[in-house]
Order: structure tokens, then C-alpha cells, then sequence
């Protein structure tokens, strides 16, 4: 029995390792790294929300090692500044790359 658990924990740590590398293996980035741009790509959409800007709908974001990309149409260039304002603002940040586009034009 005590033999058994120590081939079923031997079996976990090797898949949590397995998945580890397939994780840094596919994005080239470790499982942490992963983490935490989703949580920043979490937290830019939350605030962005926040601010009630009429085209939120329309912001896409999307973070790569620390640098937020914000992509899509919004109304206007305070629309954009303040897209840029407010993911700057978000713990983690390391840069923000504003690539929306002000519709109409």
C-alpha cells in the first residue's frame, strides 16, 4: 500500500512537470509568466470597465511578458489616451502598446 502512494505521487509530480514544459514549450514562457499576463490582461479589462467609456466592447487586450496590447476602435483620441492612462495604471505593466483605432478615420 505505502509503495503504491509513492508511484501515485512520483506519477503527479512528473505530469505537473510534463504540463510545466508543454506550457513553456508552446508560448515560450513558463507557467508563471502565463499567469501573470493573464492576470494583468484581467485586471486592464476590469478597470477599462470601469471607466464606462462607450466603446469598451470594441477594446481588445491582450499582454505578452508585461507589455499590454490594446487593440480595436474607439470614438475618439480622449478614448484612446484614456485606454492608455488606464492600463498604465495596473500593477504589473511594464508598457503599453496603443495600436486602437479612432473610428471614422
Amino acid at each position: 500500500m505505502r509503495g503504491m502512494n509513492a508511484y501515485r505521487w512520483m506519477f503527479l509530480v512528473g505530469l505537473v512537470l510534463m504540463l510545466s514544459a508543454g506550457c513553456t514549450a508552446m508560448t515560450g514562457k513558463s507557467l508563471g509568466e502565463n499567469i501573470d499576463d493573464a492576470s494583468i490582461t484581467a485586471s486592464v479589462k476590469t478597470r477599462l470597465a470601469a471607466e464606462k467609456m462607450s466603446s469598451i466592447t470594441r477594446i481588445d487586450v491582450d499582454t505578452n511578458q508585461g507589455t499590454v496590447y490594446l487593440n480595436g476602435t474607439v470614438q475618439n483620441i480622449a478614448e484612446k489616451q484614456r485606454a492608455t492612462d488606464v492600463a498604465q495604471r495596473v500593477n504589473g505593466v511594464q508598457q503599453v502598446v496603443n495600436n486602437l483605432k479612432i473610428q471614422g478615420q
